[in-house]
């Protein structure tokens, strides 16, 4: 007979840790952005395995099952600060279709990874093409629920 090692609810939230939460992100307004409380099921993710910002992680740290929290981020932990020298211009004349504004449009950098921005301004000579990520600049407020913590090392592992 098998059985799956459990952690206590005591097991706190570190860096490689499986966690099982539902969680919400809003900007300052209180528009929410994304929220996985709409799914069945709460998600799952490892510590540190890139799948949230490092601030979201940071604000986890500590936690265990059952507890909730919710966390206001400021820009630099979020999504940055939003840089004006990632605002470009391009020759309008260059767009297959004229652009309009608050369009997203695809672009492909030097090493051929896509690249999007969104049309800032346009006019017959030159477009502006933001491309700062679209909640760059805006503080967050980042609630989560946590259900299940598993310590690094031990997910999968069996008792024989």
């Amino acid at each position: 007979m098998t059985d799956t090692i459990l952690p206590n609810d005591e097991t706190r939230i570190e860096e490689g840790a499986k966690v099982t939460l539902h969680f919400s992100v809003s900007i300052e307004n209180g528009i929410e952005i994304d929220n996985t409380r709409s799914r069945e099921e709460p998600v799952s993710l490892v510590i540190g395995d890139g799948n949230l910002l490092a601030g979201f992680e940071k604000a986890l740290f500590g936690l265990r099952a059952g507890d909730r929290r919710t966390v206001h981020l400021p820009p630099e932990e979020a999504f940055g600060d939003w840089n004006p020298e990632n605002v470009q211009r391009f020759d309008t004349v260059k767009f297959e279709q004229r652009p309009e504004i608050g369009q997203m449009i695809e672009f492909e950098d030097k090493a051929k990874a896509s690249l999007f921005g969104v049309v800032k301004s346009i006019n017959d000579d030159i477009t502006e093409i933001d491309f700062n990520h679209p909640l760059a600049g805006k503080n967050i407020s980042f609630e989560v629920e946590i259900f299940k913590v598993t310590p690094q090392g031990q997910q999968g592992v069996k008792l024989m």
